[in-house]
């Protein structure tokens, strides 16, 4: 199974939901994807869990720290080489620092913002504990992720000006969005379109996992108490649908036709 290598800055680098039922969350995205959950036993990682597959780090899982956050929520962090540095550059870029950064024990440092658009996203600086991801884009892990935003014209150039992402828009059709994927020296590593999701849902970020079966892994979600919140469906690229866990996170599937 190929791992990650090194994340170069305004990649992503870590993937975790927080939920207010660890036990059940750890139930469903275990016999959904085969994760094994291992939990820290320090104290002071207040049960934060890290999901392994084939013994490779592939994201975590920690209970819902606050009354405000949603019930249970997927988070990206990208990568950056000073967190400190990137909280000023989100200020001048427009955006708000929704947690100033802070060291993680020892592991790294970390900080939370709000793009224009009001999509949360987090990064991570790593020091001497966890690096990142170490397995991405194969069945079961991390594969994509998607800004459903409420104003992309806004949200573009913040990520432009904040991580030094390129761009390239693609029309999608009569009635679609048009689709922006964000780049970093050339490769696509994120993508975005002007959020179709009802009033009042907030512009967000889409987790996607990478499956070989689609259709199969959305029924299984189902199966499991989820709900299929966007039927599997075929995009120029593949194959994907979109699911809601039982305490209401919600990520995409995804299947790439190459």
């Amino acid at each position: 199974m190929p791992e990650t290598a090194v994340f170069a800055p305004g990649t992503v680098a870590w993937v975790d939901i927080s939920s207010k039922d660890v036990e059940a969350s750890k139930g469903f995205y275990s016999k959904l994807f085969n994760w094994q959950p291992q939990t820290i036993p320090d104290p002071q990682a207040g049960g934060y869990t890290f999901w392994m597959l084939n013994g490779k780090m592939v994201g975590a899982l920690g209970p819902t720290m606050s009354e405000q956050q949603p019930p249970s929520a997927w988070a990206v962090y990208f990568a950056t080489e000073d967190a400190d540095a990137t909280a000023k550059k989100v200020k001048e870029a427009g955006g708000k620092v929704i947690a100033e950064p802070f060291d993680v024990m020892d592991q790294g440092r970390m900080a939370t913002f709000q793009d224009p658009s009001g999509a949360i996203f987090s990064v991570w600086q790593p020091k001497e504990g966890v690096k990142g991801l170490e397995v991405t884009n194969q069945p079961n892990a991390y594969a994509w992720v998607e800004l459903h935003a409420r104003g992309i014209d806004k949200a573009r150039p913040f990520y432009q000006k904040l991580f030094g992402w390129g761009t390239k828009t693609s029309p999608m059709g009569e009635g679609q969005p048009d689709y922006t994927e964000f780049q970093v020296k050339g490769n696509s590593i994120a993508g975005g379109m002007e959020s179709m999701q009802p009033q009042p849902v907030p512009s967000f970020w889409l987790l996607y996992f990478a499956t070989t079966d689609v259709d199969g892994t959305a029924k299984k979600a189902a199966q499991l108490g989820g709900k299929v919140m966007a039927e599997p469906q075929d995009f120029p690229g593949g194959r994907f649908a979109v699911i809601t866990d039982p305490q209401g996170g919600s990520f995409g599937l995804l299947r790439m036709s190459q």
